[in-house]
């Protein structure tokens, strides 16, 4: 039996369907004793079902962004930490009962042969307008690593605590995993991408799923740029000198 050493964290907004399911399939994890749900300013129940399924839920009063809700849950598990960090394994809200499929992705953190896990679902489920971001972010990060990685988008991600904190402050909304895997591969820190079975609700091709797709977009382009050295350079040159 492996003993508890991971802790599961969950960004939510308005997942009430899916979240129990999630939870309860995340606390069958092996070494997984905690999970900790950041309700990101849900208008639904998302928080009490999360709460009924066995989490920890925190809540912001309003919708603050992915990485907001990765830092609140991180700085939730520190507070709960013991002794010994405990590895943090990041997942969606909408996985349901694939989460239990995540084991995979702690196994190299666990054996120290990484520092973060990146998954690869095997499954692919068609995103409207998702290859263009997923090109952006891929090209960027090769660019400023030369690290090919499969999906540089997904979020289901485990790390060791050390890895996190060498990560902050994240970057904004959804360049967080881009940034995360620049920043922590630019620091010398190992990344290893793992093939698992699970999936996430597919996004339409609706106004609501191209607008989601159009801050996407935005948030990676930012990540990136500010990670670009001639952008980095002239932007200080605009700084008032003191």
């Amino acid at each position: 039996m492996t003993s508890p050493d991971t802790a599961v964290v969950i960004p939510a907004k308005n997942e009430a369907d899916r979240i129990g399911l999630t939870v309860r399939s995340a606390l069958a994890l092996p070494g997984v004793d905690l999970v900790v749900v950041v309700d990101d300013g849900s208008t639904d129940q998302t928080g009490k079902v999360a709460r009924a399924a066995g989490a920890r839920v925190v809540r912001h009063s309003r919708n603050r962004g992915k990485a907001a809700a990765m830092e609140t849950g991180a700085e939730a598990v520190r507070l709960l930490d013991a002794d010994t960090p405990r590895h943090l394994l990041f997942l969606d809200a909408d996985l349901a009962g694939t989460a239990q499929a995540a084991a995979p992705l702690v196994e190299p953190v666990r054996a120290g042969e990484a520092d973060m896990t990146i998954a690869v679902f095997q499954t692919r489920v068609k995103l409207a307008g998702h290859g263009i971001v997923v090109r952006l972010s891929r090209d960027g990060i090769r660019r400023a690593t030369g690290f090919q990685a499969s999906q540089p988008l997904n979020g289901q991600r485990c790390l060791t605590r050390a890895a996190f904190e060498a990560a902050r402050p994240l970057a904004h909304g959804f360049g967080v995993e881009t940034a995360l895997t620049i920043d922590l591969l630019r620091k010398g820190y190992r990344i290893t991408e793992v093939e698992v079975e699970m999936a996430h609700r597919a996004t339409g091709s609706d106004w609501r799923a191209q607008l989601h797709r159009a801050k996407q977009l935005r948030d990676v382009a930012l990540a990136l740029a500010s990670r670009e050295p001639v952008v980095v350079e002239n932007l200080a040159k605009l700084r008032p000198r003191r």
